[in-house]
């Protein structure tokens, strides 16, 4: 069994089981699989003295075996707002000595980082100390955000420049990196998984009637349901969504996610006269998002940048087509009417855009065929293929 080392800065811990667990489910699908040993490193930045959120995410640093996954949390200084420039070389120095002893009882093949700041110059310090391959995948805003910062864009291309390879998650992106001066030869793409068994168009009667009863809402079962889900902060649009939605009649619309930007929503939504037809669900379930999903007519996000959004996916699969932007590589996904339509990111078309996602009606075991390419397994069969040829490349 050949093993690797991937290193990620964000992955779900006791104090947050919904951070990162994509990243999660594509390394555990791995770890199944049974031909490579999975070591996660998941710094966790703790600033000086642990504050507010930080106090629980302290307790939460601790290590063990999770879904076949061994884990380490080491925990690194993190100064607030501040650190970003240098949080790359403190994580890759306080790693290091856990690193080389993991490494000097069990060597691995490979080395990992799941996003590409502060992940990829931190592998690429642990690699070269270790003289192993090393891979950086791209995801998004890791391109998009870190890639226009002077400091981040530096590191990120000296990473990008060392490693034996990278990944991203859509073809848009990896276009991105390359405009950002990273070699397009060496980019694979790495189309996320789902779990199908859990993602699918579900049967549709009861299902508001269900989710009222569960989750303490009102839901017409005749007028449409509009469902947006990611964190709820700026970059994501919801408060475009929920103007759009007096656009819209009759039309109900949950808000699945927290973030910092609640306080004014819930203020837009009051000001706005649509207590009664806006629901915050928060974080919610992972086994209530289908349901959640299935039971709308559409999902809405105005987002502003994405690399390829877990949600548009989960939500296609569920046979629920997407009001959204075009960022990103969602080109990939909405390649049919049904599948969902591309707007501006402003109110009026985005609101002609759900208006007419709801005249369509698209089956949703159509809607759903615009994912049928995407599990967990093929993502794990093709992740595991390309660490063989980093193994290959250099051995």
């Amino acid at each position: 069994m050949k093993r690797v080392l991937s290193i990620s800065t964000l992955y779900p811990n006791a104090s947050a089981p919904r951070f990162g667990t994509f990243v999660a489910r594509s390394l555990e699908a791995l770890a199944t699989r049974g031909d490579w040993h999975v070591t996660m490193i998941n710094p966790i930045g703790i600033p000086p003295v642990a504050f507010g959120r930080y106090r629980p995410l302290a307790r939460a640093a601790v290590g063990g075996t999770e879904n076949a996954i061994e884990v380490h949390r080491p925990r690194f200084t993190l100064i607030p707002r501040l650190g970003a420039r240098i949080n790359a070389s403190v994580i890759a120095r306080r790693i290091l000595p856990l690193v080389q002893q993991l490494h000097a009882e069990n060597p691995f093949d490979v080395v990992d980082a799941q996003f590409f700041y502060p992940d990829g110059p931190v592998a690429a310090f642990v690699a070269d100390k270790l003289g192993l391959p090393f891979s950086i995948k791209a995801r998004g805003s890791d391109i998009t955000y870190w890639g226009g910062r002077d400091f981040a864009h530096e590191q990120m291309l000296d990473a990008a420049a060392r490693a034996t390879g990278l990944l991203a998650v859509s073809q848009a992106l990896a276009s991105d990196m390359a405009a950002l001066g990273m070699d397009r030869s060496k980019i694979t793409i790495h189309y996320t998984g789902l779990d199908r068994e859990r993602f699918r168009p579900l049967a549709h009667a009861g299902l508001r009637t269900r989710l009222n009863e569960t989750l303490g809402i009102a839901l017409p079962e005749t007028q449409p349901v509009l469902a947006s889900v990611g964190a709820l902060i700026e970059l994501k649009g919801q408060d475009l969504a929920i103007g759009a939605l007096a656009q819209v009649t009759g039309a109900h619309l949950l808000l699945v996610g927290k973030g910092p930007d609640e306080a004014h929503l819930r203020d837009l939504v009051a000001d706005l006269g649509l207590a009664s037809r806006v629901h915050f669900l928060g974080s919610i379930d992972h086994d209530m998002l289908p349901l959640v999903l299935s039971a709308s007519d559409a999902m809405v996000l105005p987002t502003r940048n994405e690399g390829l959004a877990n949600a548009w996916v989960e939500a296609l699969a569920c046979g629920t087509p997407l009001v959204t932007t075009d960022v990103g590589g969602v080109r990939e996904l909405v390649t049919s009417p049904d599948a969902g339509v591309l707007v501006e990111r402003n109110i009026p078309a985005i609101a002609k855009g759900i208006n007419a996602v709801l005249a369509r009606k698209a089956p949703r075991e159509q809607v759903a065929s615009a994912v049928a390419r995407f599990d967990w397994k093929t993502n794990a069969a093709d992740l595991a293929a390309y660490y063989e040829r980093l193994v290959a490349r250099v051995s």
